[in-house]
């Protein structure tokens, strides 16, 4: 019997950062006694067991849902586990260490087949919800059933599930019994659940993190009105409705066990969130104190970098750490459909004035690939498109242009999120860049929780209105080439709306790879693999690499347990506490 091997990660069991990190209450030494810049990217920073108090959030737009089921904006995932757990978790801890599984409503880590095409999960017994009653299996089941099959009720987040389990499409808000429909996920009793899958997949379990594994009976669910009031499976619940735009509050929930919950500490009394505050105010209140964190876990903007990089009374609150995101531009295939058009744009494109566009050394390294250099496959020496200086190659652009018959250039708009300023400085350099071979960009802002669903990932509106390119940052949903690349490059992932493949990148070539990799069990040939489909694309020109990010973040000395966590690309919410004094 060929012995069963995970071989993805070193898979451990939970190990809350507490028990090494504090000795108690935090009353003196906060992040400006303790270290220097960027000693949060590491270590936790002015650890602390203090529990109470507000814990403060702002951000410039809005949550694109507070759905657990209908998400797929980073900082909405790592905020939805205040109130929303899923069957497993990142290892809550500094940096890489992040990037483990263990667990969270499961009781233990995922038992494949031979052949990774079934996977067995139990879940704890005695969980509850908010109001009492007990968290079954079957309520876990339905909430991925309705997060992958609702008939576009709920355009927001990846299709992991509807893409591997073996599971003919349906929709649950059509059928008498959904979960009797659903086949794929066998519920043999309150506390088990049974996977089927179409085919080998050795990643599976990284999956089982996402929030779209979050519990939802089936009598609770509203579809796409069920963003208003979330039934709690977490430390807080929501305080009165979500509302849109304005703001959403959280308090905590008496029916949560701490003693079954190794990643939330739960340490404020309450949560708040404004939403719709401008970037600069946002900035300004952080660093004096009127608000604890920025929601969306990019950083300060360019004006506030700007200034704290010269303060050196401020260093000591900074953090600067390499997210492990690609910041990029998407060029639209069924728009510009022509390879060398695109490839026409990526020699003309002036690198190192994009680099100045995201904050220069600051803000992240120059990128000439797609795989970020902590993915194993990535080769950031890789260039297709070399230039002297990073000027760009305006001779190989015009011989580009005159293959695919636009001599004179042509005219496009490119997509960019409000309260995005590094989007909006991106798309202005590129614009200026282009110009210089004929090809005219007119910059189009659309806002930021709908710019998926409904316009640069909508494929009608960007058909019908020429959304040529479009700006984008990428986090990996995992730490390897499939959890990074597969949502935006492979074929089968295109979607009519909330589509994320935004390039509508259809290489046959490429989604042949992206096929043998799931069924690759070595983690070394299928970093192979991914290095190849990194070529691909690049090839296709489908993506335009910008910056590996770098963000600034500032935390103040009243902010407790601070720490990146390279799972989200950000600090890692569920740590956090506040200490006033």
């Amino acid at each position: 019997m060929r012995k069963r091997t995970l071989g993805f990660v070193a898979l451990g069991a939970a190990a809350s950062i507490f028990l090494s990190a504090c000795g108690g209450d935090s009353t003196e030494g906060g992040s400006a006694d303790q270290g220097a810049f960027n000693q949060g990217a590491t270590e936790v920073v002015n650890p602390s067991d203090k529990t109470g108090g507000t814990l403060r959030y702002a951000i410039s737009s809005d949550f694109d849902s507070t759905d657990p089921g209908d998400t797929y904006y980073g900082f909405s995932w790592n905020f939805s586990r205040y109130y929303a757990r899923t069957l497993l978790a990142f290892t809550p801890a500094p940096a890489e260490a992040s990037t483990e599984l263990t667990t969270d409503l499961a009781a233990a880590l995922p038992e494949p087949n031979e052949d990774f095409t079934e996977w067995t999960v139990q879940i704890q017994e005695g969980l509850k919800y908010e109001d009492g009653s007990e968290i079954t299996a079957q309520d876990i089941k339905y909430g991925i059933a309705r997060s992958n099959y609702n008939g576009g009720e709920l355009p927001n987040g990846p299709r992991y599930f509807e893409s591997h389990l073996k599971q003919e499409t349906f929709n649950v808000y059509e059928v008498e019994d959904p979960l009797e429909t659903f086949t794929a996920i066998e519920t043999p009793d309150d506390h088990t659940l049974v996977f089927h899958l179409k085919k080998s997949f050795s990643e599976f379990p990284y999956i089982l993190t996402q929030p779209q594994t979050t519990p939802v009976p089936v009598d609770a669910d509203r579809g796409a009105l069920y963003k208003e009031n979330v039934l709690s499976s977490g430390p807080y619940k929501f305080n009165g409705k979500y509302e849109p735009g304005v703001k959403l509050d959280l308090v905590r929930n008496e029916h949560w066990d701490a003693a079954t919950d190794p990643i939330r500490p739960a340490l404020p009394d309450e949560i708040t969130v404004e939403l719709g505050v401008d970037q600069n105010e946002i900035d300004q209140r952080l660093i004096n104190g009127e608000i604890d964190v920025d929601l969306s876990g990019i950083g300060v903007g360019p004006a506030m970098k700007s200034q704290l990089v010269t303060d050196e009374d401020a260093q000591a609150n900074l953090d600067n750490p390499f997210s492990g995101a690609l910041r990029y531009v998407n060029i639209h295939t069924p728009v510009i459909e022509d390879a060398s058009c695109r490839q026409a744009i990526m020699y003309a494109a002036d690198r190192d004035s994009l680099h100045r566009a995201w904050g220069g050394e600051s803000g992240g390294d120059i990128a000439t690939n797609l795989l970020p250099p902590t993915i194993s496959g990535s080769n950031p020496e890789s260039d297709l498109y070399p230039s002297t200086d990073n000027k760009g190659d305006l001779e190989a652009a015009q011989a580009k242009l005159e293959e695919c018959g636009e001599d004179e250039g042509f005219s496009t708009n490119i997509a960019v999120r409000e309260g995005r300023e590094n989007d909006v400085a991106t798309a202005e350099a590129l614009q200026e860049s282009l110009k210089r071979v004929g090809i005219e960009l007119e910059i189009k802002t659309f806002p930021a929780e709908d710019f998926f669903a409904q316009y640069a990932g909508s494929q009608d509106y960007v058909r019908e209105n020429d959304i040529g390119l479009s700006v984008s940052g990428w986090i990996p949903d995992w730490s390897t080439g499939y959890g990074f690349a597969s949502k935006i490059t492979d074929g089968d992932a295109i979607q009519a709306t909330g589509n994320y493949n935004m390039a509508e990148l259809d290489d046959p070539e490429v989604n042949e790879l992206w096929d043998q990799a799931l069924a690759t069990e070595d983690p070394d040939e299928r970093a192979e693999i991914y290095a190849q489909i990194d070529t691909l694309v690049m090839e296709q020109a489908a993506i335009m690499p910008v910056v590996f990010d770098r963000a600034m973040f500032y935390r103040s000395d009243e902010l407790t347990n601070v720490y990146y966590t390279s799972s989200y690309a950000m600090y890692d919410f569920m740590a956090l506490g506040v200490d006033r004094g």
